[in-house]
């Protein structure tokens, strides 16, 4: 029997949260933890390319990824989030993480039209440079409203072109992005800097200033 991938994240999250839905704190997580772990874990591939799928986005750590998702929220508890948008796959935990503690919906763009797929959609074309292809992601009219405020949510940015396609969503429902919130920013490629020039508000956890052959090493302020 085949079993979309986004139905194995997504019923690997729901399990999880089953058991453990985080609460706003003013602590937050400890981000030198985050930047430990892709220090440790993280494997630098061609492109540059970083790999984190030990803790992030293939084999998931549920309790880290819950406490990242909780940092979000704390983030932007004060800007009136009414849903949360990621895109399939890979972003999808952390941001169910992050609707559990603002206890919002969270809605994530489809790459693949599937059969339970009906109805108006919104959708735009997004390019993957990691996969050197371009996806046309979809959500449902009925889940993206114009009352909505979004906040979108990832494990990465880079060029940004993920995020873009996302506000464009938003902006063909009528709504607002009140903000991007990130696991780990990619700071010396464009994305984060075009965004942020923009007007969007966007929070990353970890910010890389450099990876190469001699390590990683982070921006000084997240």
């Amino acid at each position: 029997m085949m079993i979309f991938p986004e139905i194995q994240t997504l019923s690997i999250v729901f399990n999880c949260l089953f058991f453990y839905v985080p609460e706003l704190t003013k602590a937050g997580v400890n981000l030198k933890a985050l930047e430990d772990r892709i220090r440790a874990e993280g494997k630098i591939l061609p492109g540059p390319v970083l790999k984190v799928s030990s803790f992030l986005n293939h084999q998931m750590d549920a309790d880290f990824i819950m406490e990242l998702g909780a940092e979000l929220a704390r983030r932007y508890a004060d800007a009136g989030v009414t849903k949360i948008l990621t895109i399939e796959s890979s972003g999808i935990a952390v941001a169910v993480a992050c609707g559990a503690a603002l206890h919002v919906p969270v809605l994530f763009a489809k790459k693949h039209l599937t059969s339970n797929v009906s109805g108006d959609l919104y959708q735009t074309i997004v390019h993957s440079y990691t996969h050197g292809t371009d996806y046309t992601v979809i959500v449902e009219r009925e889940y993206l409203e114009a009352n909505d405020r979004v906040l979108i949510v990832d494990d990465f940015l880079a060029n940004g072109r993920a995020i873009e396609g996302l506000l464009d969503l938003i902006r063909q429902a009528g709504a607002e992005a009140v903000g991007a919130g990130i696991v780990i920013e990619k700071g010396f490629q464009e994305g984060g800097s075009k965004l942020r020039e923009d007007g969007l508000s966007v929070e990353s956890l970890a910010v890389i200033e450099r990876m190469d052959a001699d390590g990683i090493e982070f921006r000084g302020s997240c």
